[in-house]
């Protein structure tokens, strides 16, 4: 049976990445990198907070500030990179 708070935290990934697709658009590929991009990023945010010793916002023995920093600062880079560019429309 998995940890509680693996689900807890696999549970708050996903909802980032969902509400992220939600606001920023796209079709079902961006949904699925976005909620890929929200797991790894809160993965990573969640080690960077245990090696720094982040006790801001720690619940049990998650690290929510630095992983949800983390989780969104990886969503904002992945909009970025997948954003399809605008060009601008001459009017003559």
């Amino acid at each position: 049976m998995p940890n509680p708070i693996f689900i807890f935290a696999f549970v708050i990934a996903t909802m980032y990445g969902l509400a992220f697709h939600v606001i920023m658009g796209g079709g079902p590929r961006r949904m699925v990198l976005f909620i890929v991009t929200g797991w790894l990023g809160f993965l990573l945010g969640q080690y960077i907070g245990g090696y720094l010793h982040v006790e801001l916002l720690k619940i049990g023995v998650l690290h929510l500030l630095p992983a949800s920093i983390c989780a969104f600062a990886l969503l904002i880079f992945a909009h970025i990179l997948t954003a399809e560019p605008t060009t601008p429309v001459s009017r003559r």
